[in-house]
């Protein structure tokens, strides 16, 4: 039997070949309650960096092919934006992306006496789904997926 798809996937569906054409990724994509509102939330990426006139231009762009689908019943508000430098970690695909970068890494309990571990992700194993952190003395840490509540990429300032 098929799976049924959720709005977000239905929504990347519709608008990631455009949103492509224009010259960006998409990075994510969340249909979320906030408060008593609906917010679909579609961040994009480039290699360049994203602003405000590119948020814009897919926003004209996406707002029409979401309109003439009409794939949401209730109201919302279409949010589009960048990733920004401390981005969410959520999918495989962005664990693979982020391969390389400091990440910081959350968890619902302590993993090895942590709350949470800032270092280089240097794997993501799909299969297992884990993710391996080396911190900055050099410790290696894998970490089951199921164990992680929040993961982003970590900029010291």
């Amino acid at each position: 039997m098929a799976q049924k798809k959720n709005t977000a996937e239905k929504i990347r569906e519709l608008t990631e070949s455009e949103i492509n054409r224009l010259g960006y990724d998409v990075w994510d994509v969340e249909f979320l309650k906030i408060g008593n509102e609906r917010h679909l939330e579609i961040t994009i990426d480039c290699e360049k960096g994203v602003d405000l006139s590119d948020c814009e231009k897919v926003h004209r762009a996406v707002e029409k092919i979401i309109d003439d689908a009409d794939p949401i019943e209730e109201s919302y508000y279409l949010d589009i934006s960048s990733p920004g430098l401390e981005r969410n970690i959520r999918t495989p695909e962005h664990f693979e992306k982020c391969t390389g970068m400091q990440v910081e890494l959350k968890f619902f309990t302590q993993v090895s006496g942590k709350k949470s571990i800032i270092g280089t992700l240097t794997d993501y194993d799909k299969t297992e789904d884990s993710v391996t952190v080396t911190d900055k003395s050099g410790e290696k840490f894998t970490v089951p997926g199921k164990l992680i509540s929040k993961a982003t990429t970590y900029f010291e300032m």
